[in-house]
């Protein structure tokens, strides 16, 4: 959706929309701050009048969201609540809020954590990544009484996030007054399913209840949630590459030569189509045990765990264009393409991640004096992934006889491009079952651990005196953050039997109907099991036995320190500081364990794959780094309804995981391209020098309106330096290309390498392209948040309405080809969200905006185009117990889009569809 557009619905809005429940949240200045006070209340009119009353309190940049009453957070996913705060803007995966993004930064950029504690985060899946950021979609909302963001950094809160740090808050027993329950029963509809239930569960409750006249209290929470879906996908694999092609089958008149001037054009590998179903099954429960002998102890131990586990069944028609020729547009892409003498292509996937989470913590806070107060933290948390060594990735492929299909094509001119088959040549078609055979098998698994040991200890000294002092806070932690990873890979080309497959075809249909073009796509997709592939692969003895490679990093933190609230005045003017510091030192160390490299293995058409030696050695790596943190926070009245702020911070980000990694990974072809790629434990964080500057004005009943101003100096942002170099084989002599001047027999696709196939000293040397991550340069980024909130008096209506602009001193260039840093997940966002209530009834109607943005920067970008959504909910109280309620997600079944360098290079189309969910929820 384009600005003009999103600038129209918000006028048409304006008078219809209200709050979601998001407040600003008085910034802490004491060690307690790790303990934010999130304010639960009954209604959403209540909610913004405390929002407005408590933003205008405040000190520093700090916005939350609280559950207008327990289990009632304002959306179903939290990423989906964050990103009605202004600043705040998410990802989708899976028609879900899944990655959250703030002031234009990344969510490697941010850190979130539990409680004020730093949570850990694995993966099962490879092309997830290694993220330290925690997945929103792995807690259910109904466990979460608040979440708490910081937009400017604290010397008392846990470094990590440029963007922000976010902290979940969950309920204890001593937050209620005796006893308290809550349980919740909804059914959802995925209006994407196909082929599994058309309504899942999901279960929810809460009971707590204190004794012994309050000095003791117990909480526990849990829930279960089961999601089908399903998702239609048009893209291509593996990117758009950069003069690939024979440039004498390449048409390149139409470049535009003023803005391309070497007249290098893009094409893909495949074009595709590809159906997802997916089965997902969540539990959360935590248990809270809170002792308090006496009015100056109280003691709390907590058990918090989830576990997760989805499993996504794909299959995928596409065909690959080996020797494309075609046109290009004026900016070089190849729009029309086509290859004659190939053949079709069949895949099928599936993807099963399942993850298990542990988190055990005790906290003690003792009043020593009427002026000092002390706490201490500890934690023990684990994220584990795949922990019993399950396959994460199983994918088959099959194909007609090549060369068989006469000619193959595709129009990427359009929004999704139009394919062209010409399989007359074949007797029965490309999709007669006896004019398809195998091709190749592939089995990965991502075993992933990750424990995060956290020790906290926190003071502050209240001044009982008169004076501008009013309190100084200071204290200590130590983090000890470790992650390993095991990846285990089997790949091969296989001639098998067919006859047992099951394979079967089916029209499109409605495939994609949401995107122009829709009836120009591939005549079916493929349906059978990637399993049942491998299984007769295992029969047929074709098995091979698999690549494993251990990598691993181990950060330990230490940090102090020490802050100085201060409250004042200055000619009449009320004056609040915050003065703070803190220091942190951290160690790196990081290995990797992976079996030598014999030699290049000219074993297929398209691969030169390493020969691996049988064993394994290993590669450690070390660094470190240390970090003087300041910050500033000031805020003056300037009348009683006017307020203004400034603060300054330095925060930092550390880089990630993945970028560590000492391992040498080899990506080759015959005739190139030679990539290669090793970590870099050696890197240091990202920091950022924060200014904030706001202009408030607090009208009565819960109105108000404010602009806010913000720019940050980001130095040391990391990029792949990439070095032309010669790569070693286990002998110390540099590998060799035997693709280059085949000998007799080669290449050849048996499971026992030809040593024909081999590489031999009488092969040229291989010269790689080694892409090492490096802090390669600085970047300036400032924005703008508006805010508005407006009570239509006690019609029952209100109004709210944020938009953010984010800004960067270098934006990508298209045509910049040596571009290695580009500042991800830069765009402007907007959210119009209205409500009307009376005693019993609760309507809310949310629409959230973000523009387009830079998703990736690998060899060549991917871009995610503007998305808009509207939310609708609704809630009816029966009576003082019990409410019903219904929810629509996406009610306009918007699309994702997402392409590479120009608009046409396109990426991936997916279509999802609306979500409903509808149930009853009592509370006592």
């Amino acid at each position: 959706m384009s600005n003009a557009n999103f600038k129209l619905n918000a006028i048409c809005m304006a008078m219809l929309l209200t709050s979601n429940g998001v407040y600003a949240q008085q910034g802490e200045t004491s060690a307690e701050a790790s303990d934010l006070e999130v304010i639960n209340v009954t209604g959403i009119r209540s909610a913004l009048s405390k929002s407005a009353s408590i933003k205008q309190d405040s000190s520093g940049v700090v916005d939350a969201i609280s559950a207008e009453d327990i289990g009632k957070l304002p959306d179903t996913n939290l990423a989906e609540s964050l990103q009605r705060i202004s600043g705040v803007s998410i990802d989708r995966a899976n028609n879900e809020g899944n990655k959250v993004t703030v002031r234009g930064f990344g969510p490697d950029f941010n850190l979130v954590t539990l409680n004020g504690r730093q949570m850990p985060n694995s993966s099962a899946l490879q092309e997830a990544g290694v993220s330290r950021s925690f997945n929103f979609r792995e807690i259910a909302s109904e466990s979460v009484s608040g979440v708490s963001v910081f937009k400017t950094g604290k010397s008392h809160v846990a470094s990590g996030g440029i963007g922000a740090t976010i902290d979940i808050s969950t309920a204890k027993p001593f937050d209620y007054d005796g006893f308290k329950a809550f349980a919740s029963v909804k059914g959802v509809h995925d209006s994407s399913v196909d082929t599994g239930s058309s309504i899942t569960p999901e279960v929810s409750g809460m009971i707590s209840q204190t004794f012994a006249d309050g000095k003791f209290g117990i909480l526990l929470s849990a829930s279960h949630a089961e999601r089908d879906s399903g998702r239609d996908r048009v893209g291509t694999s593996n990117g758009w590459v950069r003069n690939r092609a024979d440039p004498d089958g390449v048409d390149a008149s139409a470049i535009n030569t003023n803005n391309n001037p070497t007249g290098a054009y893009w094409v893909p590998w495949t074009p595709e189509i590809e159906r997802f179903d997916t089965e997902r099954e969540r539990q959360n429960a935590q248990l809270v045990l809170q002792f308090a002998p006496n009015d100056r102890i109280e003691a709390t131990l907590d058990y918090t765990m989830s576990r997760f586990e989805e499993t996504s069944f794909t299959n995928k028609q596409a065909f690959w264009f080996d020797n494309p020729t075609g046109t290009t547009d004026e900016n070089g892409t190849l729009v029309n393409i086509s290859n004659v003498n190939d053949e079709l292509n069949f895949w099928a996937w599936e993807l099963y991640e399942k993850k298990e989470n542990d988190s055990v913590g005790f906290n003690l806070k003792w009043q020593a004096t009427d002026a000092l107060r002390l706490a201490f933290d500890i934690h023990d948390s684990t994220s584990h992934s795949n922990p019993d060594g399950q396959t994460a990735e199983t994918l088959a492929n099959l194909k007609n006889p090549p060369g068989s299909v006469a000619l193959i094509g595709a129009d990427f001119s359009g929004e999704i491009p139009s394919i062209t088959v010409d399989d007359s040549g074949l007797t029965g078609g490309a999709y007669n079952p006896d004019n398809i055979v195998s091709d190749l098998y592939q089995l990965r698994g991502y075993e992933m651990e990750n424990n995060i040991k956290q020790y906290q200890f926190n003071g502050q000294w209240d001044n009982l005196e008169d004076g501008a002092l009013v309190a100084i806070n200071f204290g200590a932690m130590y983090t000890d953050y470790q992650i390993d990873t095991y990846l285990s890979e089997r790949f091969s080309f296989v001639d098998i039997p067919l006859d047992n497959l099951g394979l079967t075809f089916t029209p499109l249909g409605d495939f994609a109907d949401q995107f122009s073009g829709a009836n120009e796509l591939f005549s079916f997709i493929p349906n059978y099991e990637a399993s049942r592939f491998v299984d007769i692969v295992e029969d047929e003895g074709l098995f091979l036995a698999p690549d494993i490679t251990t990598n691993g990093v181990n950060e330990e933190t230490t940090a102090l320190y020490v802050s100085f609230d201060f409250s004042t005045e200055f000619n009449e003017f009320p004056i609040d500081l915050n003065v703070g510091v803190r220091y942190e030192d951290t160690d790196v160390s990081a290995y990797s364990v992976q079996p030598g490299i014999l030699a290049l293995n000219y074993r297929h058409a398209e691969e030169l794959r390493p020969l691996f030696d049988d064993t394994a050695t290993a590669q450690e790596l070390s660094g470190g780094y240390n970090r003087v943190l300041p910050n500033f926070d000031f805020s003056m009245e300037l009348t009683g309804e006017i307020k203004t702020r400034f603060s300054y911070s330095r925060t930092l980000a550390r880089a990630g995981i993945s970028a560590m990694f000492p391992s040498t990974n080899i990506d080759a072809r015959p005739d190139g391209p030679f990539n290669a790629s090793q970590g870099n434990p050696n890197l240091l964080p990202i920091t950022s020098d924060n200014f904030d500057f706001s202009l408030e004005w607090y009208h009565t009943d819960g109105s108000y309106a404010s602009v806010g101003y913000f720019k940050k100096f980001v130095e040391n942002f990391i990029g792949a330096g990439v070095e032309q170099r010669e790569i070693n084989d286990v002998n110390g002599n540099p590998l060799r290309d035997p693709s280059v001047n085949p000998r007799a027999g080669c290449p050849d696709s048996s499971d026992t390498p030809n040593p024909a196939c081999l590489s031999q000293a009488s092969d040229p040397i291989v010269i790689f392209d080694v892409s090492t991550p490096d802090n390669l340069q600085n970047r300036e980024v400032d924005g703008w948040e508006l805010n508005a909130q407006y009570m239509f008096s006690d019609t029952g209506f209100g109004a709210v309405a944020n938009y953010t602009l984010v800004d960067s001193d270098e934006s990508f260039d298209p045509y910049d080809f040596d571009q290695t840093i580009a500042l991800t997940g830069l765009s402007d966002s907007g959210n119009l969200v209205g409500f009307y209530e009376n005693e019993a009834l609760q309507v809310r109607v949310a629409y959230n905006w973000r523009d387009d943005f830079l998703l990736a920067l690998g060899t060549e970008p991917t871009f995610t185009e503007a998305y808009g959504q509207w939310d609708l909910s609704i809630n009816y109280e029966i009576n003082d117990t019990f409410t019903v309620y219904i929810d629509g997600l996406n009610l306009t079944d918007e699309t994702v889009r997402r392409h590479g360098r120009f608009a046409e290079q396109l990426i991936s189309a997916e279509q999802y569809g609306p979500r409903y969910s509808f149930g009853i929820s009592g509370k006592w």
